[in-house]
């Protein structure tokens, strides 16, 4: 899934995915939104980081967004630096606000909720991050295993769990 946002900053422009602010926001962000879904937390996989920063390096590189060859889960998405500023926090709001387009009543996968999903999906028990800036634009790679957004029967319904049972 891939979200266009207008946002950024880093004290280390050619690769925030190792500034350690940004890393310690982006799982803090997601762990906590997990909690109100009832998933467990997610730990960072040192492998998958660094598999996730190549990949925002080479998005940069050719300054296209688009999703890596990768097996596991994967959230991406393109920051303008006309805003000025990203946290690790930023980015995964930005992919949680898709809860607004869910259908908790109707669980599966619909398009414009994706980013939500996989950010939410029980099952998903690892995080790789990747950030890459040239001051003019971002790239943030989120890799989750396992992969979440399955479609087999009663996968939705089992991984992404309405948060007013939690809250």
């Amino acid at each position: 899934m891939l979200v266009k946002r207008c946002v950024i900053k880093c004290d280390t422009p050619d690769r925030c995915g190792k500034n350690k602010k940004f890393q310690q926001e982006f799982l803090e962000t997601h762990n906590a939104y997990r909690a109100l879904h009832g998933a467990p937390p997610l730990t960072y996989n040192s492998k998958m980081c660094s598999e996730a920063q190549k990949w925002a390096d080479e998005c940069l590189r050719i300054h296209t967004l688009g999703h890596s060859e990768t097996k596991d889960g994967e959230n991406m998405s393109l920051h303008s630096v006309f805003c000025w500023y990203v946290s690790g926090k930023d980015a995964v709001d930005a992919w949680y606000s898709e809860i607004k387009d869910y259908n908790f009543k109707k669980p599966g996968f619909k398009s414009g909720t994706g980013h939500f999903t996989q950010v939410v999906w029980k099952e998903s028990k690892e995080l790789g991050l990747g950030m890459a800036t040239d001051g003019r634009m971002a790239f943030v790679v989120g890799q989750y295993r396992p992969p979440g957004n399955f479609s087999n029967p009663g996968q939705f319904e089992a991984n992404v769990l309405p948060k007013s049972k939690f809250m």
